[in-house]
């Protein structure tokens, strides 16, 4: 029996051991399995993943693409004008300067008052509705402008046209920075702002052989496929987005600036005709200049301001728009300035003219991302300093050697590669000063007031560029006129140096 007992032992542990092997064996083929489990599951969402990130990817390109060409029909639109406004003159030859000056600035103005509360209101009531409201406003009043019977309706047109881009431009930007992650936002917002200065660059030329070509009038004609193009895409592929506690700003406000800014620039136009000292003049300005405290009195005061005035308060934000305004006037009275100057001095036609000024701005948009990495090294302080003065030495330079007697290598084209190297050094760097001054949550309405003070000064620049122009009697008085424009430049680019040099930049780590 003690014999039959431990055998009976010995052979229930060896099937202990036998169901222990097999236990382990059914343990290590579900692992195996669940590792083949786990494998395809990870490739699944691996897999998932990508196409996801691919589709998105694509939409979000997309999205840039129509987005971006709404933004470079607007952009697009103030310089072809530029090199348009002889032919216009031309057309509307019973119309004095000043008049035809506010087909550009009725245009500015507007633009520059709606900027910040259009893209507000465009958080508000969504970014797509917005962008789709201001594309079809700016393409029916582009076409309202190609068939203007009159200058007067010309005009109305323009203030439509600005309305409808303080729409669409801060609209297309938040379109696109919704449509990509948060680590793409820095590459993918300097190609939205990279279609400025393709615009600068294709602007003149286009004109030039737009308006050659067939007339003033095709240049408004030129944004209706545009416009078509970007409601039928924007229909079809933009996503909705909006941030429904945004406070809307008052409307006084923008009423205010407008009026402000509308007075300060009849004034100007009108002292060649009515004298810089006459009561018209000084009561104009007066009048202006008393809007502007009222506006700003009415900021500090408002709960829902146009502009955020706090943001001022901010050293190199507010050195960096006053840097941004007194550039902006000076730009828009050389660029205006020198198609007049090719035009009415040395008899070029509009085609001659437009090629001959784009070469500088195709030189400024292929220097401004170097000079983009530069700043990143030493800083925006130095730059700006340098493009300011380099400013003044071009605008001294058309002093001296610019005449009636044509030589476009060495009176005209050295200036104009000079001033190029200088609005490559200062509008990047005087934005990005700027921009780099706000807090995080007011970066959007920072920027739109930096690009509202541009517009405001550009468009102050034209207005004094008529008024210092006003009606020659003959080309050495044309000429006469034409140095108090190259003097502006100088003071402009003092002027804009200076503003440089309280900024406190670091080079970026």
């Amino acid at each position: 029996m003690g014999l039959t007992s431990e055998r009976d032992g010995e052979a229930a542990d060896d099937g202990w051991l036998e169901v222990r092997r097999e236990a382990k064996v059914l343990r290590s083929q579900a692992t195996q399995r669940a590792k083949i489990l786990g494998r395809l599951r990870s490739d699944h969402l691996d897999t998932m993943f990508t196409i996801v990130t691919a589709v998105e990817a694509r939409a979000g390109r997309l999205i840039l693409a129509i987005a971006g060409l709404a933004a470079l029909a607007t952009y697009l639109d103030t310089t072809i004008l530029f090199v348009a406004f002889p032919d216009i003159g031309e057309s509307f030859d019973d119309s004095s300067a000043s008049t035809l000056s506010w087909v550009l600035n009725g245009y500015t103005i507007v633009f520059a008052a709606l900027l910040v509360p259009a893209g507000k209101l465009a958080d508000r009531l969504g970014h797509r509705f917005a962008f789709l409201v201001g594309s079809c406003a700016f393409t029916v009043a582009s076409m309202a402008c190609g068939v203007a019977p009159s200058v007067e309706f010309l005009i109305v047109a323009r203030v439509m046209q600005g309305a409808g881009s303080a729409i669409l431009v801060p609209a297309s930007l938040a379109l696109v920075m919704a449509a990509f992650p948060r680590e793409k936002l820095p590459q993918v917002v300097a190609i939205w702002g990279a279609i400025g200065g393709a615009s600068a660059a294709l602007g003149p030329s286009l004109g030039a052989l737009i308006v050659d070509a067939w007339g003033w009038r095709w240049a408004f004609f030129i944004n209706l496929p545009i416009g078509v193009v970007t409601v039928a895409a924007g229909l079809r592929h933009l996503n909705e987005s909006r941030d429904p506690n945004v406070r809307i700003p008052s409307f006084i406000g923008v009423v205010l600036i407008a009026l402000a800014a509308g007075l300060v620039s009849y004034g100007v136009v009108e002292s060649d005709t009515a004298g810089w000292v006459s009561t018209q003049t000084l009561v104009v300005l007066a009048a202006g200049m008393v809007l502007l405290g009222v506006f700003v009195a009415h900021q500090r005061q408002t709960d829902s301001p146009t502009l955020d005035l706090e943001l001022f308060a901010l050293g190199n934000f507010r050195w960096g728009n006053l840097g941004m305004f007194s550039y902006s006037m000076s730009f828009s009275a050389m660029f205006f300035g020198l198609i007049l100057f090719l035009v009415s001095v040395w008899e070029w036609s509009i085609l001659q003219a437009g090629l001959g000024v784009a070469p500088g701005a195709a030189l400024a948009a292929a220097l401004s991302p170097r000079f983009g990495r530069l700043a990143g090294q030493i800083g925006q302080r130095p730059l700006v300093f340098t493009g300011g003065v380099l400013f003044a030495i071009a605008g001294l330079y058309r002093v001296v050697f610019l005449t009636d007697d044509v030589d476009y290598a060495i009176d005209f084209a050295i200036p104009l590669a000079i001033a190029a190297f200088s609005i490559a050094l200062v509008f990047p760097q005087t934005t990005s000063v700027a921009a780099q001054a706000l807090p995080g949550n007011r970066v959007g309405v920072g920027g739109a007031t930096t690009q509202a003070v541009r517009q405001f000064g550009g468009s102050l620049g034209v207005a004094l560029t008529i008024a210092f122009l006003g009606t020659a009697t003959g080309v050495d008085d044309l000429l006469t006129r034409f140095d108090r424009i190259w003097w502006f430049l100088v003071a402009g680019g003092v002027i804009t140096a200076l503003c440089a040099l309280p900024l406190q930049t670091r080079p970026i780590d």
